[in-house]
C-alpha cells in the first residue's frame, strides 16, 4: 500500500517539472534576442583617458632671517606671557567649607520660588534629588564655585569662578531662572 501512494506522487512531480521545462523552452524570447543583437551591433564608445596630474613640487621654506611664527611677537618667554595673562587675582577659596548645593551641576538645579521671612528674602532651589533648599545672597551653589549675588522674584543671580584655560581663573555671570 505504501508503494502505491509514493508512485502517483512521483509521477505528478515528474509531470509538473516537465511542464515547467517545456514552458521555458518556448519561442517567447524573440524580443530578448532582438535586444541583445541591437546592443551588439552598436558602435563601441571610446572611454576618455584619465587626466594627467602634475607631480607634486616640493617647497623649501628659507626664511631664517624672519621671526618664527611659533614665538610670541612681544618680548618675553611664552611662560611669562601665560603667567601675565592668567594672573588676574581671582581664585576660588579652597579653605572654606563646601555647601550642600555645590555637589550639583548648575543646570540640574531649579529655582522654584522665593520666601520672605522676617525682612529676609530667600530663594528656594530644588536639587535633582528632589530636596528643596533655602538660599540667600552669599551662599554657594553649582560646581563652579558659584556665589549668589542677588535674589529677585524671578531669578537667582550668581558669580561663578571658572578656569580661563591658561592656568588662571575668571569670574563669569550665571543665573537660575524661576521654573514653572
Amino acid at each position: 500500500m505504501k508503494l502505491t501512494m509514493e508512485r502517483p506522487a512521483r509521477i505528478a512531480w515528474l509531470l509538473s517539472v516537465s511542464a515547467l521545462v517545456a514552458a521555458c523552452s518556448g519561442g517567447q524570447t524573440d524580443d530578448l534576442r532582438q535586444y541583445v543583437d541591437e546592443v551588439r551591433a552598436r558602435q563601441n564608445t571610446r572611454v576618455e583617458p584619465l587626466p594627467e596630474f602634475k607631480p607634486y613640487e616640493t617647497f623649501l621654506y628659507q626664511a631664517t632671517d624672519l621671526r618664527s611664527p611659533f614665538r610670541p611677537s612681544a618680548g618675553g618667554t611664552p611662560e611669562d606671557i601665560l603667567t601675565e595673562r592668567s594672573d588676574s587675582g581671582v581664585r576660588p577659596d579652597s579653605n572654606r567649607p563646601r555647601e550642600a548645593l555645590e555637589a550639583f551641576p548648575l543646570d540640574t538645579l531649579r529655582m522654584v520660588g522665593t520666601l520672605d521671612q522676617g525682612g529676609q528674602s530667600w530663594g528656594l532651589v530644588r536639587a535633582n534629588d528632589g530636596t528643596i533648599h533655602r538660599v540667600q545672597p552669599g551662599n554657594y551653589l553649582g560646581q563652579n564655585h558659584g556665589r549668589i549675588a542677588n535674589i529677585t522674584e524671578y531669578e537667582i543671580e550668581l558669580v561663578e569662578i571658572v578656569p580661563d584655560g591658561l592656568g588662571g581663573w575668571i569670574e563669569r555671570q550665571a543665573s537660575l531662572a524661576l521654573s514653572e
